[in-house]
């Protein structure tokens, strides 16, 4: 089984459309994320990414997403797990 099949089959599309995101951030380098960033390049509210990346933080796999920091949006620390 691929991992993108993998990956579809454990998360919904906007899950799969965030850590899509946040992988392509890690890849240039990026280890911060701002909600408000991420809603706005992906066409969805801060609240839905918030909701979803916090439950992402919990049953994610492959990335360590940790709740940050707060000013003007919840900052988010990503990094490969096992890194």
């Amino acid at each position: 089984m691929t991992a993108t099949k993998k990956i579809r089959e454990t998360y919904n599309d906007t899950q799969d459309r965030i850590i899509q995101y946040l992988k392509t951030g890690l890849g240039k380098g990026k280890h911060y994320f701002k909600s408000k960033y991420i809603a706005k390049e992906l066409g969805l509210s801060p609240k839905e990414v918030g909701t979803n990346m916090a439950i992402l933080s919990q049953m994610c796999k492959e990335l360590a997403i940790i709740k940050w920091s707060y000013s003007n949006s919840t900052t988010w620390m990503v990094t490969p797990r096992g890194a």
